[in-house]
């Protein structure tokens, strides 16, 4: 038996085939300290994640990367064992290899924890409540520096997986000394891009906009959906997108109905005879805006604001905690108002009054003598 097994052996050593055994044998054990080490730290989370956001989402953005970083390790550590049953050429092959796919798996491991910290922080702070200012805020910067890193982590690692393959550097090197004019070229043209980033950074830590917030963008009334590094896509009350690029909020104005706070104030226009009693209906504004499940119990009131020579206009204002709500409460008002002053004032609405006399009647003296 022990003939045997060193025939075998023999016969794998001189064939090369004891070197890839090896190789697979350290791949298939970082493949098994990768599961034990995962499914470790499951166990130690389970039941407390909706409690650690981060570490749950840690543990599921990270599983893909380390299935490959880990093997890729082993395999690296087991390798000057058995680099001798190898040539030159196979030994740089595979050095090279091994080494781009470590710099891929770091740079995937990366960019898994930088999607975990925003999901982390997307579970923390919630967008979809009333008072969600500071949410906003935190949500906004959090994407943004997200993508920030992401993009030059794709840079710095290709750049790195190039340097390792002497023809791509030489090629590169050979291409950025000879060719000055299409550098220039290349630099104006991407002066646009640059400055879309460069607008990007600046909305992250100005922040003229946030993510939820409500504007109102190229006369449209919408949520701001999306901020990326070049656009921002804002979603409007009938379903509609609306992408814009990220410089426009930077050299256009705009309307931002939430930018220090959610609460607003509407207002409603009547446009009523001079017989209607003001007082009565501010009266009666009150009184539905107080029975309204839409109103902050904040600001209500009721002015003349205007006096033609037909009607007057009477403008009622009302606040409530958000854009939504608020448009809710002005519809509420309006269709209330108008059916109050319907019923108890029917006489007080628009009315067009026209003079019908009979002939002879409506005339001066003199133009009655003439006659």
């Amino acid at each position: 038996m022990d003939t045997l097994l060193t025939e075998v052996l023999d016969v794998l050593r001189r064939t090369g085939l004891d070197a890839v055994l090896v190789l697979t044998g350290a791949a298939v054990l970082g493949l098994l300290v990768y599961a034990a080490v995962h499914r470790g730290l499951r166990a130690l989370t389970r039941g407390v994640e909706w409690k650690l956001p981060l570490r749950g989402a840690l543990l599921r953005r990270t599983r893909g990367p380390l299935r490959v970083l880990v093997p890729v390790v082993c395999v690296y550590l087991a390798l000057p064992t058995v680099r001798g049953a190898f040539s030159d050429t196979a030994r740089v092959v595979l050095d090279n290899g091994l080494q781009a796919l470590f710099v891929v798996g770091v740079a995937w491991a990366l960019l898994a924890v930088l999607y975990a910290v925003e999901e982390a922080v997307s579970e923390r702070y919630e967008t979809d409540v009333p008072d969600n200012l500071e949410a906003r805020k935190i949500v906004t910067q959090t994407r943004i520096l997200r993508r920030i890193a992401a993009t030059a982590v794709v840079i710095v690692a290709g750049g790195i997986v190039l340097m390792q393959y002497d023809p791509l550097r030489e090629l590169g090197t050979g291409i950025l000394a000879s060719a000055g004019i299409v550098g220039i070229v290349v630099g104006v043209a991407a002066q646009r891009t640059l400055g879309d980033l460069i607008a990007g950074i600046q909305i992250a830590l100005t922040q003229p906009i946030r993510v939820e917030d409500v504007v109102i963008v190229e006369g449209e009334f919408g949520w701001v959906e999306e901020i990326t590094l070049t656009y921002v896509v804002v979603r409007v009350w009938d379903r509609r997108r609306i992408v814009l690029p990220i410089t426009h909020f930077l050299e256009q104005p705009f309307q931002n109905w939430t930018r220090t706070s959610s609460d607003l104030i509407g207002t409603v226009f009547l446009y009523l005879d001079y017989t209607v009693p003001v007082e009565e209906l501010r009266d009666e504004l009150r009184r539905i805006v107080e029975a309204s499940e839409h109103w902050d119990e904040d600001v209500v009131g009721l002015q003349m604001t205007d006096a033609s020579e037909r009607t007057i206009t009477l403008r009622a204002t009302a606040s409530a905690r958000d854009a939504s709500t608020l448009w809710s409460l002005r519809c509420e008002i309006r269709e209330q108002l108008v059916a109050y002053v319907r019923e108890h004032y029917p006489d007080a609405l628009p009315a067009l009054r026209t003079r019908l006399d009979r002939p002879g009647e409506g005339k001066g003296p003199a133009e009655n003598d003439e006659a």
